[in-house]
């Protein structure tokens, strides 16, 4: 399950990692030269001297001051990025709990510096026992709105961030797993301030106070969220947090705080259905990575069951004949190839992209999909379509059969169109430790606060209401239907860049629903394309098109800019759009040049080993 990353490329194709030579990486980078400016909480990013690689420096980038510091804290003291990565992630489930936490589930890419080798492993929940493909449909047989799904014990998956985290520790932790909990079990204990993202969620999410723990903990005794800077404090998570710490993964499986959470899914409004059987059983996975070029580099993200590697993968490589450089950032041209090529790739990945390891024996094999769908002569003739001048009236998901695909003749068209609502939410760190090992890691509960369920003083994700609502749809079985044991279809797109040389170039992720893949794209080609520094390209307007309009940020575009694209026929939108775009990137001298996105609350620490 992991590809060594310096080995030649022999071949331009497309295809799925494991039969990939990709190139990447052996070293870690350094401290960035400046330091970016600071979003929403005022926390500052230290700059630290360029030195060469391997020598003690360490970088990380997470979406809330207390969680950066954390893995900070971690890094200083000469852990590796997986030890990091869970202080980080540990520490955001208590302070950015409407986002991220031992409740939900995360993706993390991991490149091993020593070995030179990429490994992906997949903390995504699963579908407990019970569950069949009607989950989210009323008596009436049509799919139930989804606040209705949302809020409760029916749209909880079982959580896969813990074993997750302690597959990745086992292989790559350098710290002793109970020394990386120490700072959320410190925050628990004496409390955090509440941050100005948090409370006004707290504000905006309506149904969270009629779910009793939740209204205990979230608002005070007159119902209202607790005010900017509050001190908050979680010992019901702080003593879930030492038990882990003691008893690893096994004992957040098995034992009380497994009891605690059956007991939360099955006691609420829409009870779910799960068991002690169905937490015990869960397993997390490593997967082989999907990676291709783009211009001089090699991209590579996650397999299924998400759809963001495979579909990023296309959008790319759909633009690849086209000259986004020349274009221009945020062209009319550029912004129309860009919309272009996301309809097509968003349409393959609504009918084709799902957890493929659980769909009929008759279906496609998760190797068939990703080798159809990344393989150069379909995209060849995917990007054959757009044309430069105007948009397509009507864009439908291809037939990768016709490309000399095995395992595929006849089977794809098959399936029906995915029916899943996919809210924005979400979180993403990248984390670089002083060995120059990189983490990059998305995670989430799903929407809002997840089911706005609490057990054990986390908060539970809604992970299966990304499923699709209608099992079938115009009389084809849709791939991402409910299955008992079966993983939601996910957005989350992890991504770590590769020069020419095979050296870590990038590493980057975002939050925001299925928007997340553009995201990540519209950064990508910022970086690439339009040879921007790190933090000026996520800062960048938003530009997506991942369902049914494209989507341009409000206040990033002109009016001019509007309406050309409305003449070439784009239904253009424009609305805000609240990406968490975390990354770093590999300067030739070998130091960091780091980034964290304004619309959220992230930060950017780097510095070097203590040797005290």
């Amino acid at each position: 399950m992991t590809i060594g990353m310096k080995r030649v490329l022999t071949t331009a194709a497309v295809i799925l990692a494991g039969a990939l030579a990709a190139a990447c990486g052996r070293e870690g980078a350094d401290a960035p030269r400046e330091s970016a400016a600071a979003p929403e909480a005022g926390a500052e990013s230290a700059a630290a001297p360029d030195a060469p690689a391997g020598t003690g420096r360490w970088f990380i980038a997470a979406a809330n001051p207390y969680a950066a510091e954390a893995g900070a804290e971690i890094l200083r003291k000469g852990g590796s990025a997986a030890d990091a990565a869970i202080a980080t992630q540990t520490v955001l489930g208590l302070v950015e709990p409407q986002s991220s936490g031992l409740g939900g589930g995360a993706f993390m890419l991991h490149y091993d510096a020593e070995t030179d080798t990429l490994e992906t492993y997949s903390g995504r929940e699963t579908a407990p026992a019970s569950a069949t493909p009607e989950r989210f449909l009323k008596e009436d047989g049509t799919p139930m709105g989804f606040y209705d799904a949302v809020v409760g014990g029916l749209s909880v998956g079982v959580p896969g961030a813990v074993r997750m985290l302690e597959m990745a520790h086992e292989a790559h932790g350098e710290l002793a797993w109970a020394e990386n909990f120490e700072t959320a079990i410190a925050l628990s204990e004496n409390g955090f301030e509440v941050s100005p993202r948090l409370n006004d969620l707290l504000q905006r999410i309506p149904r969270l106070k009629q779910l009793p723990a939740a209204a205990a903990y979230f608002y005070d005794e007159d119902g209202a969220p607790w005010p900017v800077g509050h001190v908050l404090k979680n010992p019901a998570y702080a003593e879930t947090l030492k038990t882990v710490a003691e008893g690893g993964a096994e004992a957040f499986y098995e034992g009380p705080i497994a009891e605690a959470i059956v007991d939360a899914v099955n006691g609420a409004p829409n009870p779910g259905g799960m068991t002690l059987e169905d937490l015990k059983a869960y397993t997390a996975e490593k997967l082989d990575p999907v990676c291709g070029p783009y211009r001089a580099y090699q991209v590579c993200s996650m397999a299924p069951p998400s759809s963001g590697g495979v579909t990023l993968l296309q959008i790319l490589a759909l633009l690849e004949p086209f000259d986004m450089a020349g274009a221009g950032a945020g062209s009319v041209e550029a912004l129309h190839l860009l919309f272009e090529a996301s309809r097509l790739a968003y349409a393959d990945r609504n009918e084709y992209l799902a957890d493929n390891e659980h769909l009929s024996e008759e279906g496609l094999s998760p190797e068939a999909v990703i080798a159809g769908l990344l393989n150069p002569a379909y995209l060849e003739a995917r990007a054959a379509l757009i044309d430069k001048a105007m948009a397509a009236e009507s864009v439908e998901a291809g037939d990768p059969s016709a490309y000399d695909i095995e395992d595929g003749a006849g089977k794809w068209k098959r399936y029906g169109a995915d029916a899943s609502p996919e809210p924005p939410s979400t979180s993403h760190f990248v984390i670089v430790d002083a060995k120059g090992n990189v983490v990059s890691m998305t995670t989430t509960v799903e929407f809002a606060f997840g089911s706005h369920l609490m057990a054990a003083g986390m908060v539970l994700n809604n992970q299966l209401t990304d499923f699709s609502f209608l099992p079938v749809r115009d009389g084809k079985p849709v791939a991402n239907a409910v299955a008992p044991g079966k993983r939601p279809r996910s957005s989350m797109s992890p991504a770590m860049v590769f020069d020419g040389d095979g050296e870590v170039w990038a590493a980057l992720g975002s939050p925001g629903g299925p928007a997340i893949i553009g995201y990540v794209a519209k950064t990508l080609i910022a970086m690439i394309d339009w040879d921007m520094e790190t933090q000026a390209a996520i800062d960048y307007p938003n530009a997506v098109y991942p369902r049914g309009a494209p989507l341009l940020e409000e206040e990033g575009f002109d009016s001019q800019i509007v309406e050309a694209l409305k003449a070439m026929g784009h239904p253009v939108e424009v609305r805000g759009l609240n990406s968490g775009v975390h990354a770093f990137k590999r300067l030739p001298d070998g130091s960091f040049e780091g980034g964290a996105d304004p619309r959220r609350e992230g930060v950017w620490r780097t510095g070097e080993v203590d040797t005290e």
